[in-house]
């Protein structure tokens, strides 16, 4: 199982490490500062497996652009489940910021040769 996840395409390693991030991350708040050894352990198992893929990504796509990559796709989407799960909203210059997070990870992702 270990050998086919390093023989993945690193978007495939990246995009699943970034589902693992965001799920710990979305269930932080249930862990009532690490209180609640089930949903902690849970988390700390889904940051495990997110670390391990991004470690993975990294031998085959350069650092800097794997994390910045993970970091946004993680806010964007962390804060779209904090809001459907959590009520939490955001104001007009947190979604402009976010947005410019994305529109530079588009940037990279269409124009860096890096990527390709």
């Amino acid at each position: 199982m270990l050998k086919l996840i390093t023989t993945l395409p690193p978007l495939v390693t990246l995009s699943v490490a970034i589902l693992f991030e965001i799920v710990a991350t979305s269930m932080m708040p249930k862990t009532q500062s690490f209180t609640q050894p089930v949903v902690t352990t849970s988390v700390l198992v889904c940051y495990a497996i997110s670390f391990y893929l991004l470690s993975i990504t990294v031998k085959l796509m350069p650092l800097g652009i794997a994390y910045a990559i993970w970091s946004a796709a993680g806010i964007l989407l962390v804060s779209i489940v904090a809001w459907m799960f959590y009520g939490q909203e955001l104001d007009l210059p947190a979604v402009i910021g976010m947005s410019l997070i994305m529109a530079g990870v588009v940037i990279i992702n269409i124009f860096s040769s890096v990527m390709h």
